[in-house]
């Protein structure tokens, strides 16, 4: 399935073709917008990628003049996900223009596919700190609002997605099987980083309790068996906020991690003497020795384009010291609901996951993904369906006795 030599570029359209499971994307319209680009040309990427959003909404708007509901739905996705997939090159600062007005159709297209699901989804707006977070209620099909209470699971996203890609990754499964799914961007995430410009923070039990406050007072959500589900970079924000949020039934980390830092400073070029004083360093210390970690094109961008933006710095020296401050050891005894821990084969980010269950003292479970199932892989996103089956059945027999706080 490699439809390009350039590493970014072939990362960036997988993630268009790993939702062709949820109706996200189709194969030939992937291919053959990838075939009108120029291989490692971000201008031709946007500008090709945006021309296939535009043909398959116009299809979507044709079918919704006309009255048909499923049809429409269907197109406005796609076009949201290729929308989405045409903005990956430009990230970073300062933001690139055409980033924001993609995100802006993007938002748009999947409000309107939002309005024609069957039930609608929610737009929901979570106070925060004096502003606003953005997401949707998904609810359960042939639910009752508010007098047929469901079990509901919050997700938690990562570093590069949004609310949008998660309907495929986190609400479908869940709405499928019996749950409510509620998809919130917090700070440094998809609509509060774009259009905000809120960037991230590692105490996310702040903003988790938040999220937890506005979602027990929507009809039909059972306070008593909310869960939380990570993925991606949410295998560290979601247990970090589960530890200050005891209202939570069960948690998910996907992959399960630990100390940033802890996971970052092995693979950094530094002298020992000064890996051994991190994070007390001056970030100028670190730069020059920083600048092989970005000379490949895959590292540049997660690096500097994608993580110096999310986290609102200026140099890499910055995110290596900020990221002294993400840490799960300080906070882990405090986490006590029923949690499952993921990690899958070939995931790097998995390789704390063993760390953060042993340190556990709830309930557990470890949950391993291989090759061999067609499972490997960041967050299983070639087996969404593996992962979904062996998550879902754990929270199917966890919420259906669900730990009070």
């Amino acid at each position: 399935m490699k439809l390009f030599e350039d590493a970014r570029f072939q990362m960036f359209v997988e993630r268009a073709l790993a939702t062709m499971t949820g109706g996200g994307a189709e194969y030939g319209e992937c291919a053959v917008t990838a075939a009108r680009i120029a291989d490692g040309d971000d201008d031709s990427w946007y500008r090709e990628w945006t021309a296939t959003a535009a043909m398959v909404r116009g299809w979507a708007e044709e079918s919704d003049r006309a009255g048909h509901p499923v049809s429409a739905r269907e197109a406005y996705l796609r076009a949201a996900t290729y929308l989405r997939v045409s903005y990956y090159p430009l990230f970073g600062l300062p933001v690139d223009p055409r980033l924001t007005e993609a995100a802006r159709d993007e938002r748009d297209c999947f409000a309107r596919f939002a309005e024609l699901c069957d039930p609608p989804l929610r737009p929901v707006r979570v106070p925060f700190e004096g502003g606003l977070l953005d997401g949707y209620l998904c609810p359960a099909p042939d639910t009752a609002p508010g007098r047929d209470p469901r079990p509901t699971v919050i997700a938690v996203n990562g570093y590069d997605s949004d609310v949008h890609e998660m309907w495929w990754s986190h609400a479908r499964p869940a709405v499928r099987r019996g749950y409510h799914c509620l998809l919130v961007d917090g700070p440094g995430q998809g609509l509060a980083l774009v259009h905000q410009g809120l960037t991230m923070r590692p105490d996310w039990e702040t903003v988790l309790r938040a999220v937890v406050d506005h979602a027990v007072t929507l009809p039909g959500v059972d306070g008593t068996r909310l869960a939380v589900s990570g993925w991606s970079f949410g295998g560290y924000l979601a247990p970090r906020g589960v530890s200050g949020e005891p209202r939570v039934a069960a948690l998910v980390a996907d992959p399960g991690q630990w100390d940033l830092l802890d996971n970052i400073k092995a693979l950094l070029p530094l002298p020992q003497d000064l890996r051994d004083r991190l994070p007390d360093v001056d970030p100028a210390e670190l730069d020059a020795h920083l600048a092989p970690v970005v000379e490949h094109p895959v590292a540049r961008w997660k690096l500097v384009q994608r993580a110096l933006w999310v986290h609102g710095l200026g140099s890499l020296g910055e995110y290596v010291v900020e990221s002294g401050r993400y840490r799960l050891s300080d906070v882990v005894d405090r986490i006590a609901c029923p949690t499952l821990v993921a990690m899958a084969e070939g995931d790097q980010l998995a390789g704390q996951a063993e760390q953060l269950y042993e340190a556990l003292r709830c309930p557990k479970t470890l949950v391993r993904f291989s090759a061999a199932e067609g499972a490997a892989g960041h967050c299983e996103s070639w087996n969404r369906s593996r992962f979904d089956q062996r998550v879902f059945d754990w929270l199917d027999e966890v919420l259906a006795h669900p730990h009070g706080p």
